[in-house]
């Protein structure tokens, strides 16, 4: 029998069996085995055009570059539907709904829930689920999870609060006042503390460039370092000209501190800023050292409008929305990009990132220490709340208040 009917019975044989694909590898596979003048013997035998041969050796070519010499073929399995192992879920009907009621959102808060009070790890849930008559391994919980769409994921700050039902139109009233004061060419500042930040080599969120293999060294544990202690940073930002100043305590944040981190720029940037300015707009979040229910804020407003003059107009944010202040978002947040992977082992390290904190959009930062110590738990006496020259507006004067000058310029 010559090579050519040998490839026509084989063909015949196979050929049925074969999709297109497979037919055309089989063909290459006999042409190259065949040598020269391979391809076209196939394709006389078998009416297998050479184009398909020749892409078909192309193919095989490719995946001999892929695979490496030492790998076994596979070969792909097939097996008829319903052949095999039957699943877990299929042997045990309860499985699935055992799983998911450990797991699910709505069980969350039950303290009846066996794993309300433990880590909802695989090993865990298996030991759980092996205890309720439902034997599994923990590889099992895993794709089982993995199939009902369950993954790990870390949490998400989304939730604001209770809405309050003036909350959009005290933004209005935030708005129109701030389009006011900078109509009148006033200052408007946005004023918030910012985290604290542990000082000496701990570690500290984000990555920055070091030499490959060579991580700056830092302390396994974050605990306070009894000398160093800890930075409170207290930031002014001045909305209209895009410059911020930050004072860094190392006391209390207390409204004390805020009040004079106020003074501060004043003293440092806002008076030079603003010549002949006779008022002054805080914005503010409704919460802290700065809270709109703070009898001591209040006090202390009124001695630096008596010192500078300024009557000072404060707005505060509505209940659940500290996140739209603005010194967050147009400071805050550039300050931590700067100084991200670096340990702050140092006040003076805290102060000098603070100061070389700049953005493209222009923005300019200074900052100093406060040593001073601001000692909690001081009680305002009644006169001298009383003695605040408090001016309420007439929509929410809780959250819109003026302190004024007991002696104007």
């Amino acid at each position: 029998m010559t090579a050519s009917q040998q490839l026509q019975e084989k063909y015949a044989t196979l050929g049925p069996l074969l999709n297109e694909r497979q037919a055309r590898l089989w063909a290459a596979t006999e042409a190259r085995a065949l040598g020269r003048g391979g391809i076209t013997l196939v394709a006389r035998a078998t009416g297998i055009s050479r184009k398909r041969i020749q892409a078909g050796v192309r193919e095989l070519e490719g995946l001999a570059e892929r695979t490496p010499a030492t790998a076994k073929p596979q070969a792909e399995r097939v097996r008829r539907p319903g052949g095999g192992r039957r699943t877990l879920a299929a042997t045990d009907p309860g499985l699935i709904t055992a799983l998911e009621a450990l797991v699910a959102p709505a069980t969350r808060g039950d303290p009846m829930s066996p794993l309300r009070w433990t880590s909802k790890s695989t090993p865990q849930l298996a030991a759980e689920l092996t205890a309720q008559g439902h034997p599994v391994s923990a590889r099992t919980v895993a794709r089982l999870l993995a199939e009902l769409e369950y993954s790990l994921q870390g949490l998400r700050k989304t939730r604001e609060g209770k809405d309050h039902p003036d909350r959009d139109a005290q933004f209005e009233h935030l708005n129109a006042r701030i389009t006011a004061f900078q109509g009148r060419g006033q200052p408007v500042i946005s004023v918030d503390t910012k985290k604290k930040e542990l000082v000496g080599d701990f570690k500290n969120g984000g990555r920055e460039w070091q030499p490959q293999g060579q991580p700056e060294p830092v302390r396994v544990h974050d605990f306070v370092d009894a000398e160093l202690g800890k930075a409170i940073p207290y930031g002014i930002y001045d909305v209209t000209t895009n410059r911020g100043w930050v004072s860094v305590g190392i006391d209390h944040d207390t409204s004390a501190f805020a009040v004079q981190a106020i003074r501060t720029w004043w003293q440092q940037m806002g008076r030079a800023q603003y010549p002949t300015a006779t008022e002054l707009l805080i914005t503010a979040d409704g919460g802290g050292s700065n809270g709109r229910q703070c009898h001591l804020w209040k006090t202390e407003l009124q001695a630096l409008a008596d010192e500078t003059g300024l009557a000072i107009a404060v707005s505060h944010f509505p209940p659940g929305t500290s996140k739209w202040n603005k010194i967050e978002h147009r400071m805050f947040c550039h300050i931590t990009q700067n100084w991200r992977g670096r340990p702050l082992v140092s006040h003076e390290v805290i102060v000098n990132l603070i100061g070389s904190t700049k953005t493209r959009t222009g923005l300019e930062v200074r900052a100093a220490l406060d040593p001073a110590v601001y000692p909690t738990g001081v009680k305002v006496a009644p006169e001298e709340l009383a003695a605040v020259q408090i001016v309420r507006e007439a929509f929410h004067g809780e959250w819109n208040y003026t302190v004024e000058p007991r002696h104007p310029r």
